[in-house]
């Protein structure tokens, strides 16, 4: 009888605590304090164009202990809350007059003091913190958005990306890194992909290299992973795989810019079809239905930000020369997604892009049997690669395009390798000929040679 009873008092100890973990957990999305913007109507693609994601504007809620508020109730509107890695401040883009350029602003929560940081004339949306007092923002400029740095400080900024595209930042990184997304191939407007790039512009690169369907406004979630919006729900990058992993999450559209809580639950924007505005849901991964955490009619509730203390990512100490060009050694111009025969690579052939869009021929450069090339280019300008055989006839060439910071030397294991592919433990024979790049920084090597 008394071990009945013992085994009775366990088992419910048991479930006790179970439910007091379940109570804690299903809890902590109301108890954290979070940041959340509201919109009639929210366009989440119309960046991609270079368009407005607000046609009806938007405004910045606080959900806390004491109840939701505007966080800052006289603005016309306001978005893209990011909060600093004290948690004391917020970055957002804001309008004091319903006429005004969106602009990027700072709050202190402590003292309710709000800030300017980019001027009034400039339209300036997305900003993010970087480490050291600076941060990250989409600058339009003749109807691009184009990704700048700035301290925050000064304001001086920093222009990170060059080309056609529009960009869109999107989060930073714990390795220091700046996530952000742009059309596919880089240059157009067809699809959104997710790319990365250092807080000076330099090291640009795809994440992945599958550029399946639609990948857009990602975050980096606890584990390492990229979790973002795709044509299919949500996916995530993971460091043990080279392509995209569908999660199994609820049917429906994902906005992206989810908010993982301190119980390892995500809170989602999600909708069950286009008829229907964006709301706030969490979900626990592997779960198989979303709970409700706030929702607003006919109202979209969209980008989630804890308004936490996090930890600050790598800082990105610039390996940048004062040189007014680049150089750009490639290992193995075989190591691709593309098949190409042995010995079939001899030259590559580099472009650039003018004002009005048609491709300048900047020059050609030999590549060696082991496939390694090396050339000096322009830099801070669009740049596209293409593979020439024996006979000088294209190969392939890049469908989008790349750019160089000034003094930027890198070195790419191969021609569309993927960002996750090793190099080769070996001296490329392109350096055992000549330490000496080829140049081709003017319209003057166009007819070849080096």
């Amino acid at each position: 009888m008394a071990l009945r009873t013992l085994l009775i008092c366990l088992a419910l100890s048991i479930a006790l605590t179970i439910a007091k973990t379940s109570v804690r957990a299903s809890n902590d999305a109301e108890s954290t304090p979070f940041l959340y913007t509201v919109a009639k109507t929210y366009e989440p693609l119309a960046w991609l164009r270079g368009g407005e994601r607000f046609p009806s504007g938007a405004t910045v809620f606080l959900s806390e202990a004491k109840g939701k508020h505007p966080l800052i109730p006289n603005f016309a509107a306001s978005a893209d809350a990011s909060v600093s890695f004290d948690g004391n401040r917020v970055l957002l883009a804001g309008k004091k007059n319903s006429g005004d350029h969106w602009q990027i602003w700072e709050i202190s929560l402590a003292r309710a003091e709000v800030r300017a940081v980019t001027p009034p004339d400039q339209e300036c949306i997305r900003p993010f913190y970087l480490p050291e007092e600076r941060l990250v923002y989409a600058h339009r400029v003749d109807g691009r958005f184009t990704i700048e740095a700035a301290d925050l400080v000064s304001g001086k900024p920093l222009r990170l990306t060059y080309g056609p595209a529009n960009f869109l930042a999107s989060d930073v990184l714990r390795d220091g890194r700046i996530l952000f997304e742009a059309g596919y191939p880089l240059g157009s407007e067809a699809k959104p992909e997710i790319y990365t790039v250092y807080s000076d512009g330099s090291g640009v690169e795809s994440y992945r290299c599958d550029h399946g369907g639609a990948h857009h406004h990602g975050k980096q979630v606890g584990s390492g992973d990229i979790v973002f919006a795709s044509r299919t729900g949500l996916s995530r990058f993971t460091s043990p795989r080279a392509e995209e992993i569908r999660i199994a999450a609820p049917a429906g559209e994902y906005a992206g810019d989810i908010a993982e809580l301190p119980s390892g639950d995500w809170v989602v924007p999600w909708r069950p079809d286009a008829s229907v505005p964006f709301r706030l849901e969490r979900w626990s991964p592997a779960a198989s239905n979303l709970q409700e955490v706030l929702t607003e009619e006919n109202t979209n509730v969209i980008q989630p930000v804890l308004l936490v203390e996090r930890v600050v990512p790598n800082r990105h100490p610039s390996g940048l020369h004062d040189w007014p060009n680049a150089n750009l050694l490639c290992l193995n111009a075989y190591t691709s997604k593309y098949s190409f025969a042995p010995g079939s690579i001899h030259a590559v052939r580099l472009y650039t892009r003018e004002a009005d869009g048609s491709a300048k021929l900047l020059g050609s450069a030999p590549v060696e049997g082991d496939g390694s090339f090396f050339v000096q280019v322009p830099t801070e300008r669009a740049l596209q690669i293409e593979l020439l055989d024996s006979a000088g006839k294209p190969l392939k060439r890049e469908a989008g395009y790349f750019w160089m910071r000034r003094g930027e030397q890198r070195v790419c294991v191969g021609c569309h390798a993927g960002p996750e592919t090793a190099p080769e433990n070996a001296v490329p024979q392109i350096l055992l000929k000549s330490t000496t790049p080829t140049d081709l920084t003017s319209i003057q090597n166009a007819s070849g040679g080096h």
